[in-house]
């Protein structure tokens, strides 16, 4: 299974896979706890909430998938993935600060230096296990991810994120746009005004956003809309105007067509779906 597909939504999934990691065509998302383990090789090079975040050989990544990422640059020669649909996340019960930081969107990464020497067969096992059809050995392998993801809460309290300062004009150029869309998608904004964050003309803009991201800045910004509707839809009791406000869709119609037509199920009842 190639784990770096071309597709921009995503369904949630549970499952494990193992290889070597191709770059993205674009942006994408999907409804899951991503863990990344880079088993051999070199680094990783992401493109996520607006940032460049750098994933050593040997390092841990967890992030909440619903924020749009893509893969942009990659040494690796071996990596591991899981995704954890989010709602199981949630019901772990880990500790707060640990919770709110993945529901803001920034990722928790270990360093090499912390590296656990027992991940490689660890992960290699869990997807075995995760495909394996058995309810027993299921359980078991949720029962080790968790406790692995406990273990990197509280070996990573407090640490910062590691990020990657970019050397590609055009890439400097894209994580300006991102990074203003990822800080301003709740209010209404313009090709304009990202543009203005990366000091280009609009047009030029649009150009090498679509070079680098492989999307529109619209479908960028609806995808970062859409991420924040489920974060409130999952952890409040918010009514649909007010999630449908809070995400910058402009009206609760839009934001009722958009959901509906990115999920494939209404707000409501992807709400009920996650237990609220």
């Amino acid at each position: 299974m190639d784990p770096q597909g071309a597709l921009v939504d995503e369904p949630s999934s549970l499952r494990g896979w193992s290889g070597r990691p191709t770059l993205m065509a674009a942006a994408h998302r999907h409804d899951d706890l991503e863990i990344n383990f880079v088993a051999g090789g070199g680094s990783m090079l992401y493109l996520h909430g607006g940032e460049l975040l750098d994933v050593a050989v040997g390092g841990l990544a967890v992030f909440w998938a619903a924020i749009p990422h893509q893969l942009v640059a990659s040494g690796a020669t071996r990596v591991h993935w899981l995704h954890v649909p989010f709602d199981r996340f949630l019901a772990w019960g880990l500790p707060q600060p640990f919770v709110g930081r993945v529901l803001s969107g920034v990722p928790v990464v270990s360093s090499p230096d912390r590296a656990d020497a027992s991940d490689p067969a660890r992960f290699t096992q869990w997807a075995a296990d995760l495909a394996a059809g058995d309810d027993e050995l299921h359980r078991i392998a949720m029962l080790e991810i968790q406790a692995r993801v406990r273990r990197l809460a509280l070996a990573t309290v407090g640490d910062p994120v590691r990020r990657h300062p970019g050397d590609d004009p055009a890439l400097r150029q894209a994580v300006s746009m991102a990074r203003y869309i990822a800080d301003h998608f709740r209010e209404p904004i313009s090709v304009a005004d990202v543009a203005a964050a990366a000091h280009v003309h609009p047009t030029y803009a649009m150009t090498q956003f679509r070079k680098v991201v492989r999307t529109t800045i619209g479908d960028y910004v609806k995808l970062y809309r859409l991420a924040e509707a489920r974060r409130l839809l999952v952890t409040t009791d918010l009514p649909a105007s007010q999630v449908a406000a809070a995400a910058g869709f402009g009206s609760v119609s839009r934001f009722y067509r958009v959901f509906t037509d990115a999920c494939g199920t209404t707000p409501a009842r992807f709400r009920h779906g996650r237990g609220l």
